[in-house]
């Protein structure tokens, strides 16, 4: 395994992407390096208040400990109790605009160790989209990114991952998906290292094209309070899904991770409201009834 090679792409990918946005944005990214006192450390690049994004949060970490935590080995066990490293790319972004949806991106790989043992390492990652107020043209033009990053590596390899990601992306407590989904896929490590790592880089160079020119087509609508309002009112359910399900922050929460880069995920507006419906025939209630259900989008 090259580990320094992940990490140099790893890098370079968080900076490639925070260029684009802030010329999107036309607003700096802040810069935290951190160490973590357990070993290693990262870089968060966060946006807050920007021009387009209300939160944009694209983090770099490598990090390394004594024992794996349980949501790293709970797929594993054979694994628990070795050290371990672990290095990725996570961004969630978090657009002002109700027309433009959330987007996650993350790509990551886990190296486990142990004295007299052959190192274990997988990939994981994938994107997804989040859509308010979505749009077909822009469902299909994320799929179709995230079918075409996955071409190379057979023809089975999208609809294997975009299952997985509506299943992992998966509200169960109120049984509906987080959004459009989009690609997910973990415990990577066939058929080789440089395979693998070639999915990884493909997967992580294809998320500006996937979902950049669907910001550049909704970020200057008109709005208004009533859109803003069932915004922060979905965006409950990311909160939800994060700190309940997502394995993510869990593993970031277990080892010891910075509570404040784990945590840039969620957004910086959000409301919950009792028993809420949206009015039959309204464009909330399509989001429902089109757009929150399992769908062949890039078909």
């Amino acid at each position: 395994m090259d580990v320094p090679a992940v990490k140099q792409f790893l890098a370079g990918l968080q900076h490639t992407i925070v260029a684009c946005l802030e010329q999107i944005d036309s607003k700096a990214f802040r810069r935290d390096e951190w160490a973590r006192p357990e070993g290693g450390g990262g870089v968060t690049q966060l946006l807050e208040d920007g021009n387009v994004f209300e939160r944009a949060g694209v983090n770099f970490s490598h990090v390394v400990g004594a024992n794996l935590p349980p949501s790293a080995s709970a797929g594993r066990p054979e694994l628990a109790g070795r050290s371990f490293q672990a290095m990725g790319v996570s961004l969630v972004l978090h657009p002002r605009n109700p027309y433009v949806p959330t987007v996650h991106m993350n790509v990551r790989c886990f190296l486990a160790e142990m004295t007299g043992a052959r190192p274990v390492w997988w990939f994981g990652g994938g994107m997804d989209l989040t859509p308010y107020y979505p749009f077909a043209e822009d469902a299909r033009h994320f799929h179709r990114a995230c079918r075409d990053a996955l071409a190379p590596f057979g023809a089975d390899r999208y609809p294997r991952y975009k299952s997985w990601c509506d299943e992992y992306f998966f509200l169960k407590h109120r049984a509906e998906p987080r959004g459009v989904g989009g690609i997910f896929f973990d415990d990577l490590s066939e058929p080789d290292f440089s395979t693998c790592f070639e999915l990884v880089k493909r997967v992580g160079s294809n998320f500006l094209p996937a979902y950049v020119p669907i910001v550049e087509r909704r970020k200057d609508w008109a709005y208004g309070d009533g859109e803003r309002a069932f915004q922060a009112y979905r965006r409950g359910r990311y909160v939800e899904f994060n700190l309940v399900y997502d394995r993510g922050t869990l593993f970031g929460l277990q080892s010891g991770g910075r509570t404040e880069s784990i945590l840039v995920s969620l957004p910086p507006r959000v409301e919950w409201r009792y028993d809420w419906k949206p009015e039959p025939g309204s464009p909330e209630e399509k989001l429902y009834t089109e757009f929150l259900v399992p769908r062949d989008w890039a078909g």
